[in-house]
């Protein structure tokens, strides 16, 4: 790894430039990348390959709408250069903004695009989140599809607040593994606010995956392509967690499109 990443990595932090590689839109006040998969890849192995600190998120209307209510979350979103449109909503609202060829950026799909392209150019990779069961499962499933891949690092953190001193600890042995890209699976708006707090610390890519890691470790299903293109894997995820997704789904949802219907309007005067 020598020829791919420089020695001295701790002077490259992510206060250096952290100005978005791509054009955003604001979204309720959320800045929204107006991204593609191919370019997410791209940068993240930039970036990677120069030991930089960086992060890279995925909206939907669930992680906008926290936004919307806790100022201080929002504030972490917008202190990351990249937030990219996971959810077709957010996709429509970025055409409505101007945004013509806005595209969808999944973080369960971005994963999988990242991994391979991880493999193929030699760049180590780390799992932090997750159970350690499905942590297993994850990282045999990977392990079958990306054989050459470099897994540097894998960790199931307490379901709890860590101590300064175990956060310490986790820093140094993120470190001490030499993964430049770590997919983190802590759930929203917990993700996050950890990659965000980790910015400067942790010197590789970090990704907000959210429900990835259940996905490629085959514990929970997808919805089929047709509903994903027409907005409506919601409705899949919905019918298959009802318990846990019904506050979220009843309470975000609706409140989204009137607010965002008012932003539209007063734009327009």
């Amino acid at each position: 790894m020598a020829d791919i990443f420089p020695e001295d990595t701790a002077a490259v932090t992510a206060t250096a430039n952290l100005e978005s590689p791509f054009a955003t839109r604001s979204i309720l006040g959320v800045n929204v990348a107006v991204s593609s998969y191919e370019e997410v890849i791209q940068q993240s192995l930039l970036w990677a390959r120069d030991g930089q600190s960086r992060a890279q998120l995925f909206a939907n209307v669930h992680v906008v709408m926290e936004a919307v209510d806790d100022p201080a979350f929002h504030r972490q979103l917008n202190a990351v250069c990249v937030v990219n449109p996971d959810g077709v909503p957010l996709v429509w609202a970025l055409r409505a903004l101007g945004a013509r060829n806005a595209q969808r950026v999944c973080g369960p799909d971005a994963t999988v695009f990242l991994l391979a392209a991880a493999e193929q150019a030699g760049v180590p990779v780390g799992f932090y989140g997750g159970s350690v069961a499905v942590l297993d499962q994850l990282i045999g499933a990977v392990r079958l599809r990306h054989p050459n891949l470099h897994i540097a690092f894998v960790e199931s953190p307490p379901f709890r607040a860590l101590t300064p001193e175990e956060d310490f600890a986790a820093v140094e042995r993120i470190a001490a593994s030499g993964a430049r890209l770590l997919f983190v699976g802590l759930g929203c708006p917990k993700q996050e606010r950890w990659i965000v707090d980790h910015l400067g610390r942790v010197h590789a890519v970090m990704f907000a995956v959210g429900a990835a890691f259940d996905f490629i470790a085959g514990n929970k299903s997808r919805g089929p392509e047709w509903m994903s293109r027409h907005g409506l894997e919601w409705v899949y995820r919905f019918v298959t967690e009802p318990r846990r997704l019904a506050m979220r789904y009843f309470k975000h949802n609706p409140r989204f499109i009137l607010k965002f219907l008012r932003q539209l309007l007063s734009e327009k005067d």
